[in-house]
């Protein structure tokens, strides 16, 4: 990527250097960009499983109201996952993908390091705010402050190994991480409570963490925060702004939902996502990948990208609303079955569910061609709008009707937004174009 004047960053000295490869891919790419989706998918899949089955096991062990909390508790971690991507692993995707050995080694020592940094800063803050707290809510807060580092370093791991191409430790790691995590859900079931759960969650994290440092035999550098940070300004904090704005209108959706109708609809629209979770794990498996494969597509062959982004997009679409379809002709014993009594509640979510997770994934493929483009001022101002949408048409909705009005502002802002994300992307494209055209004249 070369550095561009208008609508686009200045990659700085750790960017990769600009493309000198043929237009056109060699026929070997192919099959390689298809193997590193694979591997993506397959994480995912993982992931989404064992996320699905920890939150099957609250919501059949604990009932509705602890889920709620649980749920809280659940968003509050996307928050915080939100700041970590932001700052340590999101530029790494962006400048370490497809670099020499040495580079990514010492990027991703630096991006673990600070992974590490902010859940030990931010896990503290949430431990000492759950003690404070007490009641229902303040266990499961504490939980959560002192499993963080954990949680955020196992992430830190996984875009790592796909920033070097290597999506199959990525899925190793995520692997062992569902199998530990049973026996410490057998643990925490006869305790009982939120917090019991939230502490096997983290335990399971802890051990792939600590795989991962084997994995890569690099053991994160926290002390090369600070250098970190100053290095990768200009994508990080952008970036950190992006992600703070997608997680945190999906906190306070959640904490707003919960104030104007209860807790329990908190829980009523975490098993609706459930319900979602198989799609969802597509959506985030591609994801993992999209902007290093982005990335490549950029330097390789520039005029593919439009369409790389419109396939990825259009492709996600369409296949949550055939999920979504095959949803609603899931009898109601098979979905008791499975979320007991939340089941009848989230059921009937799943058409608006359906259509905000369309309309996300439709977005995902221009936000990784933005990404790709180092666009950082151009996805920010996408994501703050999409998350202001987002946190708008949430609480409009439930102000309005509830649980159900909720959902579908949600899907109607989720839609509007991945529109504004074509559009950005369309100008930073011919902003790249114009840019590049005017690099190869100047003498």
């Amino acid at each position: 990527m070369t550095p561009m004047t208008t609508g686009q960053e200045n990659p700085g000295p750790a960017a990769p250097a600009p493309p000198t490869a043929p237009a056109s891919d060699p026929p070997a790419a192919g099959g390689a960009i298809a193997r590193r989706l694979s591997w993506g998918l397959a994480d995912q899949a993982v992931c989404s499983l064992t996320s699905f089955a920890l939150g099957i096991c609250v919501a059949r062990s604990l009932g509705l109201a602890a889920f709620g909390v649980f749920s809280l508790a659940w968003v509050t971690y996307g928050v915080v996952l939100g700041v970590s991507r932001g700052l340590a692993t999101d530029p790494l995707m962006v400048r370490f993908s497809a670099v020499p050995v040495a580079s990514w080694r010492t990027a991703a020592a630096r991006s673990s390091g600070t992974a590490l940094a902010v859940g030990v800063t931010v896990g503290t803050a949430c431990l000492t705010t759950g003690l404070l707290l007490g009641g229902p809510v303040g266990p499961a807060f504490a939980a959560l402050g002192a499993v963080l580092p954990a949680l955020l370093l196992q992430d830190a791991w996984r875009f790592a190994f796909f920033a070097a191409g290597t999506g199959r430790k990525a899925f190793a790691n995520d692997l062992l991480g569902a199998l530990a995590l049973v026996p410490a859900l057998l643990v925490a079931a006869p305790v009982g409570g939120v917090a019991a759960f939230v502490l096997a969650w983290g335990t399971a994290a802890a051990v792939a963490a600590g795989y991962g440092c084997l994995q890569s035999g690099i053991l994160p550098r926290p002390a090369g925060a600070r250098a970190w940070l100053r290095e990768q300004r200009d994508l990080g904090y952008r970036y950190l702004a992006e992600n703070a704005a997608v997680s945190g209108a999906a906190q306070l959706r959640a904490y707003g939902l919960g104030a104007i109708v209860g807790v329990g609809a908190v829980g009523v629209i975490r098993g609706a996502e459930l319900l979602l979770a198989p799609f969802l794990a597509v959506l985030m498996g591609l994801s993992l990948v999209t902007v290093a494969e982005a990335a490549r597509v950029l330097r390789r062959a520039p005029h593919r990208l439009p369409r790389f982004c419109l396939l990825l997009g259009g492709g996600q679409a369409a296949a949550a609303l055939l999920w979504g379809a095959a949803l609603l002709l899931v009898p109601d014993r098979a979905g008791e079955l499975v979320l007991g009594e939340v089941w009848h509640a989230a059921s009937g979510l799943v058409v608006p569910a359906t259509l905000g997770v369309a309309g996300a994934g439709l977005g995902v493929g221009a936000a990784a061609g933005l990404r790709a483009l180092a666009a950082a001022r151009r996805s920010l101002r996408c994501q703050l709008y999409a998350s202001t949408c987002y946190a708008g048409g949430g609480l409009g909705g439930a102000a309005l009707a509830g649980t159900t009005g909720s959902a579908w502002g949600v899907a109607a802002a989720t839609v509007t937004g991945s529109a504004v994300w074509w559009l950005h992307l369309r100008s930073a494209l011919r902003e790249h174009h114009r840019n590049t055209t005017r690099e190869v004249r100047t003498p």
